[in-house]
């Protein structure tokens, strides 16, 4: 799919990894952004979506939230319909 996918994360963070296994499972192809070590884009993440923690995801311009608001609409069938309409 030719969506525009945005994921925060840090190398280390087992929810980073499970959101990019699940994105990657649907053939999405995402923009990743390491924040451990880049505290700018840290800020940035943080700033745009007013949390702290990694996974930070969008869809589009539509901030999804982290790996267990992503899985949740993945496992409410409404995940396929999202990616669909951000094309």
């Amino acid at each position: 799919m030719a969506v525009h996918v945005v994921i925060y994360t840090t190398p280390y963070c087992p929810y980073c990894i499970g959101a990019k296994r699940l994105l990657t499972a649907k053939n999405v192809v995402f923009e990743e952004i390491d924040v451990s070590r880049d505290f700018a884009q840290r800020r940035i993440m943080e700033e745009k979506s007013k949390r702290r923690t990694v996974p930070q995801i969008w869809i589009g311009e539509q901030h999804i939230g982290g790996f267990d608001d992503l899985n949740a609409l993945n496992q409410q069938g409404e995940l396929d319909a999202l990616l669909k309409a951000a094309l």
